[in-house]
Parts: C-alpha cells; structure tokens; sequence
C-alpha cells in the first residue's frame, strides 16, 4: 500500500466556543485557505480559523475513520484533546514552521472517552 501524508485536524474560533474537524493532504496550504476565507460554509461563517490540534497520517482509511470519530465526540471530549497538544489554545498554524507536523497520534490521543478504549 503507496503511503502519502493526511492530517486530520480541529479549528477553533474562540477558546471553547466553535470547533471545527477536517482532513486535508497538505496542512499548510489547508490553514492558509481557511484564515483568507476561500473555503465556503461553516468554517468561513463563523470565523473559525484558529488550528488547535492535528494529527498526522500515512493511510487515508486511518485518517478518515479519525476524523468520522472524532466527529462524535461531545464537545468536552474534543476540547480536552486538544489541551493535549495545545494548553494554551494557541493558533499552532502560526507555528508551522517551528513545529513537527508529522507528528503521529499518541496513545493518550487514541483513546475513545465513551469506552475508555483505543480507537485503532
């Protein structure tokens, strides 16, 4: 199986007020289209443009499962894993540069809080 390279990642717009999950193949480029407004629809209208966390992929069934999963989770849950990488709710897209991006998941990242479980 070709490996390649997927993020999934969270926006925010304010600490703890509006998230947002999404996949993308190249994060930089992603972050750039959401802070000048060229994506239309959720994240556009409210202004969520703030990269609070991410995770990197090789295999784009892995990166979607995550992201369908994370998807369900209740806000608290996602807001905690996010403090994970990210106490102080900074905007890491203006790290780029500065941080690993390919950063793999944890096994702390992994867990699902319904079932206390792995998700992989």
């Amino acid at each position: 199986m070709r490996e390649y390279n997927f993020w999934v990642y969270i926006l925010f717009n304010e600490r703890a007020k509006a998230t947002y999950i999404g996949i993308t193949n190249d994060l930089e480029r992603r972050m750039l289209e959401h802070k000048n407004g060229l994506i239309k629809g959720f994240t556009k209208e409210k202004n969520i443009h703030k990269l609070g966390y991410f995770e990197y992929y090789k295999y784009i069934d892995k990166a979607l499962w995550r992201e369908k999963n994370l998807k369900d989770w209740h806000r608290a849950w996602k807001y905690r894993l996010i403090e994970t990488m990210n106490p102080d709710w900074k905007d890491l897209a203006e790290e780029l540069d500065k941080i690993d991006i390919y950063r793999m998941p944890t096994a702390r990242d992994l867990i699902d809080p319904r079932t206390g479980e792995k998700v992989f």
